[in-house]
């Protein structure tokens, strides 16, 4: 049974970041596209806004399309566990707890279930198993924790001098 529970929640996690990804980078199933994404990713104080919503946008997507895949699982949970705490960061967490309020509540029920499967593994039925990378999922995940602690601290320096030099001499 736990093999099925995996499975069960691999599949819905990795289908709402896979389809929420979808949205901001191809303007389906409702999504208004990275174009729009950009638009509100600048409202966020998020600069360079475009560099950011493709960060953002591309960690959704192939975050849940790893996850449904149940390949590269350590990798497909930090990617979502990072979009979900930028997301708490910069837009939910002034609104408090509460998703009714536009609160951080979801993204945190979001993150707590991308940790167990990053912790725990993709299950039996996923490509990690079959390929023999079930073994190293606990132990990726755990490493790749402080990329999200450098990811909390340049999302609160997006601005700096440092950051844009570097961004507009490379796309000039």
């Amino acid at each position: 049974m736990i093999t099925i529970g995996l499975l069960l929640l691999r599949l819905t996690v990795g289908l709402i970041f896979l389809l929420h990804g979808a949205q901001k980078l191809f303007s389906v199933f409702g999504g208004h596209g990275l174009a729009a994404t950009t638009q509100l990713i600048n409202t966020l104080g998020l600069h360079p806004a475009k560099w950011w919503a493709t960060i953002a946008a591309w960690g959704e997507f192939v975050g849940g399309l790893l996850l449904v895949l149940g390949l590269f699982s350590p990798l497909a949970a930090l990617l979502i566990v990072a979009v979900m705490l930028v997301a708490i960061l910069k837009v939910h967490a002034g609104k408090g707890f509460w998703n009714s309020q536009g609160g951080y509540e979801y993204n945190l029920v979001l993150i707590a279930l991308a940790t167990v499967l990053g912790l725990v593994g993709a299950g039996a039925f996923s490509l990690d198993a079959l390929l023999g990378l079930s073994v190293l999922s606990p132990t990726l995940f755990l490493l790749g924790l402080p990329l999200l602690i450098l990811l909390g601290v340049l999302v609160h320096q997006p601005t700096s001098a440092w950051f844009q030099k570097r961004w507009h001499s490379s796309h000039a």
